[in-house]
């Protein structure tokens, strides 16, 4: 890593794989250190890279506190949660600031977040190495999104599905959109290159989703096999012309220099709760917190939500 070279927010945000709010928070709270140029933050590489070292020598704390699980150390067996463990999956920074807000009321419990995206928050749900799920996952045959994934991926278990917001999905090109990229079929045209998302995460079942019903094989279009692991990263790759489009929420878009937005679809994004755990005061907390007129504040003020229902149980399973 250069340490003389200075970052905007959103290239550290696009480094650490969090979102541009995130790296707000942490510079607020003084975990990463950063300066100003003119109206512009700026974040030196040596301090994002101490910020980094610092997190792995807090692993041993034992207070209540939020910590991001990777994915390479999720899946091990012994991972398994411990009592005293409240994991939450998720990518938005709605699931950040849940963790948050519960981490500052809670003391005898370690509040800790997955960055897993929506299938496989769902299936770790299933195998108990995370404790609550988030999810936006659509399904072609009923156009409704996360019910059927709930059935299907936790058979036999009783959820709550709870809204969190509605975001809008839609297609990242360039400024001016000079390839004029409107619809799902002008991803197969053989001047278009994509950026896409990983496997299981929301935008990607989307997007196969959409191939399926169109009955579209996705090995005709270019650059289906390049994926990045967020919006943030999908957006930044588009401004820099590494691809013609990719796929993902408008709030990212609002974020990034020489992105255009074309919207497509407006997608619900919700916490699947295992309804036997209702009974423990952790989760009625988390609960009351979504329900809160104080985090719906939160979310308003960042803008790009539509908060309509948050706090709703939208369906039972």
């Amino acid at each position: 890593m250069d340490e003389d070279t200075s970052l905007t927010a959103v290239e550290v945000a696009e480094l650490l794989k969090i979102t541009k709010n995130t790296v707000y928070v942490l510079v607020k709270r003084g975990e990463i250190a950063a300066y100003k140029v003119g109206k512009k933050l700026r974040i030196d590489k040596k301090d994002v890279q101490e910020y980094i070292t610092n997190q792995k020598n807090t692993n041993n704390n034992q207070n209540s506190y939020s910590k991001t699980i990777t994915k390479d150390n999720v899946f091990e067996p012994e991972n398994k949660i411990d009592e005293k463990d409240i994991i939450i999956s998720g990518q938005d920074v709605i699931i950040d600031i849940l963790a948050n807000s519960l981490a500052s009321k809670t003391n005898d419990i370690r509040i800790l977040q997955s960055k897993l995206g929506s299938y496989l928050s769902l299936y770790e749900l299933y195998n108990d190495r995370v404790s609550i799920a988030s999810a936006h996952l659509w399904d072609g045959d009923t156009n409704e999104y996360n019910t059927a994934y709930v059935r299907k991926l936790l058979p036999g278990i009783s959820c709550n599905i709870i809204n969190l917001c509605y975001r809008t999905q839609g297609f990242y090109v360039a400024k001016g959109n000079p390839k004029n990229i409107k619809t799902w079929s002008d991803l197969l045209k053989k001047d278009i290159s994509m950026i896409n998302r990983e496997k299981g995460s929301g935008t990607r079942i989307l997007l196969d989703e959409k191939l399926r019903l169109h009955n579209t094989s996705r090995q005709y279009i270019k650059g289906y096999n390049i994926e990045k692991t967020t919006h943030l990263s999908v957006a930044s790759s588009i401004a820099r012309g590494e691809g013609d489009v990719g796929i993902g929420i408008e709030k990212v878009a609002l974020q990034v220099s020489g992105v255009e937005f074309i919207p497509l679809q407006i997608e619900r994004y919700d916490l699947i709760i295992k309804r036997s755990d209702l009974i423990y005061p952790v989760y009625q907390r988390i609960i009351k917190i979504i329900q809160s007129q104080e985090f719906k504040d939160v979310l308003e003020g960042l803008g790009g939500y539509d908060l309509k229902d948050i706090g709703k149980i939208l369906a039972q399973t």
